[in-house]
């Protein structure tokens, strides 16, 4: 039945409900706590509401463009189709960006358990939004489930589309994932971390300028990292990719850009030096137009 945000929070809610434990123990683990915020995105109100705040939150970290990954499908209902749920983000964040003047741009996900007719609906629904609100794919969701095998002719229908393209992959161990990626035209991998075990894997990324969606603590939370020392922040900079920190999911992992930021130059053998590379670096590799990218770049100091 349909629900507002505001009937589905009459109850009180325990944080272990929206984030994740100590103990998680993988991705799918993880992912589970996604389960009650979609509760909340199954409206229109309720998605437009839902993306001003969220909006609101980065704005107060001074953050001036943000590229959401969003799951439409998951919104789909007896009352809502695929092009309102996308419509009613877009509406949100337009609103958002007329009060806090936050860029942003939608990354539409295909989801690994979804069926393939599923998928290409949202396929065909990014290259309908596509330059007005929309800036690319995605494919999300148990990679170790579902290997990029999978998905390959899902890939060539956003090539045919002319979609740009961002997947997740190297999250669960696979650096194959990582590789496929790049085969099916990926321009960003999201977390890539496996890539490491693979240095000529890394020397492709590298000559075709794919950039890397770090995500330091959902990456320990997962276990695609277990040790600080370890993690590949540090190597994919000292090897000339163009590797940036992100957030991941702000409620599930309980985190934010600045603490990622925080953790990074605390724990993860960044220095303040560079910081600079890696704001370039998410500017580079942003689908951002080039006017937004120049604004962003007058920015930094």
């Amino acid at each position: 039945t349909q629900k507002s945000i505001e009937e589905i929070m009459e109850r009180p809610v325990v944080l272990s409900e929206l984030q994740v434990e100590p103990d998680c123990r993988n991705l799918a683990e993880y992912l589970q706590k996604f389960d009650l915020p979609i509760q909340c995105l199954q409206t229109w109100e309720g998605i437009k509401k839902a993306s001003k705040e969220f909006l609101l939150d980065v704005a107060k970290e001074n953050v001036r463009y943000m590229e959401i990954r969003f799951a439409p499908m998951l919104s789909v209902n007896s009352h809502l189709d695929l092009e309102n749920v996308v419509q009613a983000a877009v509406y949100g964040c337009q609103k958002a960006f007329d009060r806090y003047g936050v860029f942003t741009n939608l990354i539409l996900c295909a989801m690994r358990h979804h069926s393939p007719q599923q998928n290409h609906l949202v396929v065909r629904c990014a290259r309908e939004f596509l330059g007005n609100g929309v800036c690319a794919l995605d494919l999300a969701g148990d990679e170790a489930g579902h290997p990029n095998e999978e998905f390959e002719a899902l890939f060539e229908e956003a090539r045919r589309l002319e979609v740009p393209v961002t997947i997740h992959s190297g999250e669960c161990g696979s650096a194959r994932n990582v590789a496929l990626a790049l085969q099916y035209g990926a321009r960003r991998i999201g977390h890539g971390i496996a890539a490491i075990k693979d240095p000529a894997l890394l020397e492709a990324c590298r000559n075709a300028h794919i950039g890397f969606e770090l995500c330091p603590t959902s990456n320990f939370q997962t276990k695609a990292a277990t040790e600080l020392d370890a993690y590949p922040l540090r190597a994919f900079l000292d090897f000339g990719l163009l590797a940036t920190i992100n957030t991941d999911n702000r409620t599930v992992s309980h985190t934010t850009l600045t603490d990622e930021y925080t953790f990074a130059l605390e724990k993860l053998h960044i220095e303040k030096e560079d910081l600079r590379t890696l704001y370039k670096n998410s500017v580079e590799i942003s689908f951002a137009s080039d006017s937004v990218k120049h604004q962003l770049l007058y920015l930094l100091p």
